[in-house]
C-alpha cells in the first residue's frame, strides 16, 4: 500500500528527531526544513528547526521560528518552555518567566520547566519564588541532585546558610562525586567565616574536577582571607592559566597584588573590574578616549567617580596630581559630595550626571574613572609621597560651630562602630559593648559619626551603657558637607573600615582604623601607617574576629599617644 503524504512527512519527522537527538545537527536540519517546504505550518518542525538554531547560538532566529510554532499551536507546552529558554539566553529574563509559567499551566508536571523558572526568578533576585519553584520540582523528582544544588544557591543567597547547606548535603548524599556542590559547600563555610573548611572543600572539588578554575579561583580568595597573600597569588595564577580571559581571577588577583604593594602589576589587573560581575559601577561609553596622564593640547579631562561614597573620597587624593598635570580637569561625583569637593577644589569644575553625551560645553577632551588614577599617579610606593594632606576642606563656619556645641573641657572623640555593608559588615563592625573600658575615660566626650537612624543609634548606645553623644542635627547620609565638619571638628576620630576612615583621613583629621585580619586591599599588609592618609593609624586584629586584642591596644594608646595630639 501506498504511503500518503501525512504519512511521509510523519516518517521524516521521526527520522530527523533521531538525528538531531543523536547530535547530528546538520541532517536533522535538512530533513525539518524538507518538512516545512512540503508543509510551511508543520508546527513540530518549526519548534524544532527553532531548537536547531539555539544550539548554533542563532537565537533570533530560533524565537521566530518557535513564536511561529506556537500561533499554529498554541497548547504545546514544549514551545513555550523552549522559547522561554531562548529568551532567557537572550537575557530577557521577565518574558522567559512568562514563558516559564504558561508552560506550567498547560502541563504543571515538567520538572525542568519549574527549574528554569526558579533559575530565572532567581536570576530576577525574586528569591522566595525561586525557593518555591525549586521545591514544586524536588516535590516531582525528590531526588534531583541538581535541583537540591540549586535550591541550596537560592538559600545561601537569601543568607540561610544552614538551609543551604542541609540542601548541598542531601544533594551529596544521591550523587558523591558532585564537584559543583563541594564547592558551592566552599562558598558557603567561607561566608560563615569558616576558612580551613571552606579550603578543604573546594580542595574535594578539584579532586572530582581539577580543571574547575572557580574553585581556584575561591581557594585563592580564602587564602588572601587567611592572610596567606603570597600562595593566594599562585592560586589565581592557576585559575588564570586554565582561563585566561577570567575576569573575576585577574580582579581578585589585583587585589592580592595591590595588598602585597606590588603596585604596577596590581593597577593593571585592576582594570579587570569592568569586565567582572559584581562591580558594583556600569562602566560609561564615552566617545572621548582613556586619559593616560598626558598633557592634553585642548579641551578638559574628566574624572567620573565610581564604586562608593569611600572609594571617591579615597580616589579624590589624586586630584591634586591630575591638576599638577597642567590640564584643566572636570570631576564628576555623587551629588552628596559636590559642595565638599567643590571647597576643596576650587580650580576643578565639579558637577555631578556628567554622562556620555552629557555637558558638551565642558569641552571633554579625554576621560578616566577615578579607580584608574592609582595606575597613573602610585605605581610604585615611593610615589605616594605625593600625597597633600588633607586635601579636603570642611565648612570651617560649621566646623567651628560644632565643635562649640560639643566642647566641655574634654577631648573630642568621634566614633564610627558599624557597617551595613552585606557582603563584609559582619568582619569589619565591632560590638559597642567591647568599648566598656573605653568609656570609663574621663578624659574624653564621645561623639556619635555613625550614620543611621538616630533612635536605634541612641539605644544601641543605651545597651552598652556607652556615653556617646548622638547629634540628632547631622546626618551623614543626607549631608555629607555637614557631616564633614563634624568629624574636623573632632581631635581623633575611631572608626572600623567605612566610609567615615576615608573623610577623616582627607580632612587631616587623626584617625584611628580598626581593621579585621584580612582587610580591604587599600590598608596593605602589616603596617600600621597607610600611604593615601599620612593622618591615620591602622590597628590590626592579630587573628581572625580577635577584636579584644584591638580594643586593648587602642586602649593603651589613648593613655599614652593620645594626650600629644594636636
Amino acid at each position: 500500500m501506498k504511503r500518503g503524504p501525512d504519512s511521509s512527512v510523519q516518517a521524516m519527522v521521526r527520522e530527523a528527531l533521531g538525528h538531531h537527538q543523536a547530535g547530528r545537527l546538520e541532517e536533522a536540519e535538512q530533513l525539518y526544513r524538507k518538512i516545512l517546504a512540503i508543509d510551511s505550518r508543520h508546527a513540530d518542525a518549526l519548534h524544532l528547526l527553532g531548537m536547531i538554531e539555539y544550539q548554533a547560538g542563532r537565537l533570533d532566529a530560533a524565537a521566530e521560528l518557535i513564536r511561529e510554532a506556537i500561533a499554529i499551536h498554541s497548547k504545546g507546552a514544549s514551545y513555550y518552555a523552549n522559547l522561554g529558554t531562548v529568551l532567557q539566553a537572550q537575557g530577557k529574563l521577565e518574558d522567559a518567566e512568562a514563558l516559564y509559567r504558561q508552560s506550567l499551566a498547560l502541563k504543571p508536571q515538567l520538572v525542568e520547566v519549574h527549574v528554569n523558572l526558579a533559575n530565572v526568578l532567581q536570576a530576577q533576585e525574586k528569591l522566595d519564588e525561586s525557593v518555591e519553584s525549586y521545591e514544586r520540582a524536588l516535590a516531582l523528582k525528590p531526588d534531583s541532585a541538581e535541583t537540591l544544588n540549586n535550591l541550596g544557591t537560592a538559600r545561601q543567597v537569601q543568607g540561610q546558610m544552614d538551609a543551604a547547606i542541609a540542601c548541598y548535603e542531601r544533594a551529596l548524599a544521591i550523587k558523591p562525586d558532585y564537584a559543583e556542590v563541594y564547592y558551592n559547600l566552599g562558598n558557603a563555610h567561607r561566608f560563615l567565616g569558616r576558612l580551613d573548611d571552606a579550603i578543604a572543600y573546594y580542595q574535594r572539588a578539584l579532586t572530582i574536577k581539577p580543571a574547575y578554575p572557580e574553585a581556584i579561583y575561591n581557594m585563592g580568595n580564602v587564602l588572601r582571607e587567611q592572610g596567606k597573600v603570597d600562595e593566594a597569588l599562585v592560586q589565581f595564577a592557576r585559575a588564570l592559566a586554565l582561563r585566561p580571559d577570567y575576569a573575576q581571577a585577574g580582579f581578585g588577583e589585583s587585589l592580592a597584588q595591590l595588598v602585597n604593594e606590588e603596585f604596577a602589576a596590581g593597577w593593571k589587573n585592576f582594570e579587570k573590574r569592568w569586565l567582572t560581575a559584581d562591580h558594583d559601577t556600569p562602566r560609561r561609553d564615552y566617545a572621548q578616549p582613556l586619559w593616560t596622564g598626558e598633557k592634553l593640547e585642548s579641551g578638559s579631562v574628566l574624572i567620573w567617580g565610581e564604586q562608593g561614597i569611600g572609594d571617591e573620597i579615597m580616589f579624590a587624593g589624586l586630584i591634586p596630581d591630575v591638576i599638577r598635570t597642567g590640564n584643566r580637569c572636570v570631576l564628576d561625583c555623587q551629588e552628596r559630595l559636590r559642595p565638599l569637593f567643590a571647597r576643596s577644589f576650587p580650580s576643578v569644575e565639579v558637577v555631578s550626571g556628567c554622562g556620555p553625551g552629557v555637558h558638551p560645553e565642558l569641552e571633554i577632551a579625554a576621560q578616566m574613572p577615578c579607580g584608574s588614577l592609582g595606575g597613573v599617579f602610585r605605581n610604585t610606593g615611593a610615589a605616594f609621597a605625593d600625597t597633600t594632606s588633607p586635601y579636603l576642606i570642611a565648612d570651617p563656619a560649621e566646623r567651628g560651630r560644632l565643635r562649640a556645641g560639643y566642647a566641655d573641657g574634654r577631648r573630642l572623640v568621634g566614633l564610627a562602630w558599624y557597617t551595613n555593608n552585606r557582603k563584609w559588615g559582619s568582619y569589619r563592625s565591632i560590638d559597642l559593648s567591647l568599648l566598656d573600658s573605653w568609656f570609663k575615660r574621663t578624659d574624653i566626650r564621645w561623639i556619635s559619626l555613625q550614620y543611621g537612624n538616630h533612635d536605634e543609634l541612641e539605644k544601641q548606645a543605651a545597651e552598652a551603657n556607652a556615653p556617646i553623644l548622638i547629634d540628632r542635627t547631622v546626618d551623614q547620609l543626607a549631608d555629607i558637607d555637614l557631616f564633614a565638619a563634624q568629624v574636623a571638628a573632632m581631635d581623633l576620630v575611631i572608626t572600623i573600615d567605612n566610609s567615615t576612615a576615608h573623610l577623616a583621613g582627607a580632612l587631616g583629621v587623626p584617625v584611628w582604623v580598626l581593621l579585621p585580619f584580612m582587610p580591604d586591599w587599600r590598608w596593605l599588609l602589616d603596617r600600621e601607617d597607610c600611604p593615601w592618609y599620612p593622618t591615620m593609624r591602622l590597628f590590626r586584629q592579630p587573628e581572625i574576629g580577635d577584636w579584644q586584642s584591638v580594643v586593648e591596644r587602642i586602649q593603651r594608646a589613648l593613655s599614652v599617644d593620645f594626650m600629644g595630639l594636636e
